[in-house]
């Protein structure tokens, strides 16, 4: 990565194509050396369309306001992991010499409908057939995840009130986190239930907002910056896709074999990590997210959040950007947004949330309730 930006999450106004604008505009600032427009070869656009907005066609869209016509541009849809996926196209297209340099976008606006119609565009990322058609909602989903967890491991709600404070502590600290402000542990236990035994600050918001990602191959990184961001290892897989068709229901095998292919790819181990954003979409995701990337042993997620091992300057620093939970979740924007922390925080340019030192770090990008997974792991140049 050369550059990398995003609109503040959160309630936004602007229509998709601002959003889109705002963050490549804002992205093309952030290269050291400069670069040009027309020196993209090609771009990849993460979005889910929500709502239906220009659901077909919709990379062209995006790209003609960002000032790009005349690009390859496609629109990768892969639920929330959508811009995770289009990271990871274009970083293999990359490495075969098919270009080299590339955007890579996400997208989502998810405010303008109501709020029975973002129910409906949430559900369609799950199974439809067996959980969507039954009546079960993504809290629902992940609170019958969270009960098990709770049976097998004696996780606590303490346990997952402790990954809310922990992210809202560090979203206070984010100029593009949709939630600022810091909350306490019982002010998170006494919020109101959503889904047993999720309550709401358990649960990410509904999003709009947009991040950019510019990259570049190992022989052209160096005219646009002295301290590229090296992708050194880049993971995918997918898993089924309703929960019940699973081993067990309180882990995401996509998750373990991403990392595992991105981990052999960089060379490290999840002891290498200085910081990792994973997708806590609801509390129990960070806590299935640490054991899965191996943060800690199977079991001990909760124990981990309660004892604040995820915290910055802990074990790992996991979500320094505030997370999903706090920096907020537009579906197709979230893998990107991820990156850009990541872009910043190996440049030092983090402010109050900085990671001391910081010079390997994780994305963890996940679909649904966990079918589709993109993990990535970054090295300071």
């Amino acid at each position: 990565m050369v550059g990398a930006s995003m609109t503040r999450f959160g309630v936004r106004p602007e229509s998709p194509k601002r959003l889109f604008a705002e963050a490549t505009a804002d992205a093309f600032a952030s290269v050291e050396k400069s670069m040009d427009a027309r020196d993209v070869q090609e771009a990849w656009v993460g979005s889910m369309a929500f709502g239906g907005w220009q659901f077909g066609n919709t990379a062209a869209y995006l790209i003609e306001q960002a000032g790009l016509p005349g690009i390859p541009a496609q629109r990768v849809e892969n639920a929330c992991a959508s811009s995770g996926f289009a990271l990871r196209d274009a970083v293999l297209a990359i490495r075969s010499g098919a270009c080299d340099v590339a955007l890579v976008g996400g997208l989502e606006k998810m405010n303008d409908i109501s709020g029975l119609h973002k129910r409906y565009w949430l559900g369609v990322s799950g199974d439809t057939a067996w959980e969507r058609m039954a009546g079960a909602t993504f809290p629902g989903v992940y609170a019958m995840m969270a009960s098990r967890h709770m049976h097998e491991f004696r996780t606590q709600a303490l346990d997952l009130a402790s990954v809310a404070v922990k992210n809202h502590a560090n979203g206070a600290k984010n100029p593009h986190a949709q939630f600022q402000r810091a909350i306490t542990l019982e002010k998170a236990l006494a919020s109101p239930m959503v889904a047993s035994p999720l309550t709401m600050f358990d649960c990410c918001s509904t999003t709009d907002g947009a991040a950019v990602l510019l990259l570049a191959s190992e022989g052209h990184a160096r005219k646009y910056t002295d301290t590229p961001i090296w992708v050194d290892g880049s993971g995918a897989a997918t898993d089924m896709l309703a929960v019940h068709d699973r081993p067990s229901m309180t882990t995401l095998p996509a998750t373990v074999k991403a990392a595992g292919v991105a981990y052999a790819e960089a060379g490290v181990s999840a002891t290498d990590i200085d910081l990792a954003e994973v997708h806590d979409c609801f509390t129990i995701a960070e806590v299935l997210a640490t054991e899965d990337l191996g943060f800690c042993g199977k079991g001990e997620g909760g124990a981990f959040a309660r004892e604040g091992r995820g915290a910055i300057g802990r074990d790992v620093a996991v979500n320094s950007s505030g997370g999903l939970k706090a920096k907020g979740h537009p579906l197709g924007a979230t893998g990107a947004g991820q990156a850009v922390e990541v872009f910043e925080q190996l440049h030092g340019k983090a402010g109050g949330r900085q990671v001391s030192g910081a010079e390997v770090a994780l994305t963890h990008n996940v679909g649904g309730s966990g079918a589709t997974c993109a993990v990535h792991v970054y090295r300071r140049g």
